[in-house]
């Protein structure tokens, strides 16, 4: 696990959008996992001033994102669908065709589950898998837990995570108590791995995944065993480090 340290928040972005151009300029039909959340959104703005300034493009990359709310029509505010297409997609030329993200709203979601990893199954798994870290360590929406999840799967958010998010909410009773999430397993066949911490608030989380016990009681903990993981973090979220 290689671990890059940022002087704040815009530094951290800047890397990570450094790393990401680097990989679709090498490899312009990259297969891209990605994430949502306030933490990657500095990286995406980053990525869709470089592609305005012609410095790459995503018009071949194909994507794949890593969870989404249950009960959330893809048309929703609150929605990963609507915040990747606010946030990175409508931004830059990549072809909405080749995006993907899980299907909350499926009458069978636990169905939409196993087609979910059928197709990325079959785009080969991510060259490179974008992830940020919650304040209780995990990702995606993989939830601590007492073993880690293979496959994509519905997952009962823990109230610290729901009141995390509430932010983005008119309430926290408006906050889905479910949500689909990629699973551990899925994630680790990522060929690279960046993961970004960014606040004083994931500092603890961020030390127990690179120095604590491997444990599905901390599922980011999980990436130390991936033979090419980057961290990326900010001075506030390396401040127990």
């Amino acid at each position: 696990m290689e671990l890059v340290r940022a002087k704040d928040y815009n530094d951290m972005s800047r890397k990570a959008a450094n790393v990401i151009s680097a990989q679709v300029i090498l490899k312009p039909n990259s297969v891209l996992g990605l994430a949502t959340g306030d933490t990657p959104k500095g990286t995406y703005l980053q990525l869709a001033e470089w592609q305005k300034k012609g410095d790459c493009s995503f018009a071949k990359v194909s994507s794949y994102n890593l969870d989404e709310y249950v009960g959330l029509t893809p048309d929703h505010e609150q929605s990963y669908h609507y915040f990747m297409r606010k946030n990175f997609f409508d931004l830059v030329d990549i072809d909405l065709a080749n995006t993907h993200v899980p299907d909350g709203a499926a009458t069978d979601v636990e169905q939409a589950c196993v087609d979910y990893d059928r197709i990325v199954a079959e785009a080969g798994y991510p060259d490179l898998q974008l992830l940020g870290i919650g304040r209780n360590g995990h990702i995606g929406f993989n939830e601590p837990d007492d073993h880690f999840a293979r496959g994509t799967h519905v997952v009962d958010l823990t109230e610290s995570t729901i009141e995390a998010n509430s932010r983005l909410f008119d309430s926290v009773d408006e906050v889905p108590r479910q949500a689909v999430s990629m699973g551990i397993q899925t994630i680790m066949y990522a060929r690279r791995i960046l993961i970004l911490a960014s606040g004083e608030d994931k500092a603890q989380a961020v030390r127990d995944m690179v120095y604590g016990l491997i444990t599905p009681q901390v599922p980011a903990s999980i990436l130390q065993l991936h033979p090419n993981c980057t961290v990326i973090a900010d001075e506030a979220a390396l401040s127990l480090c």
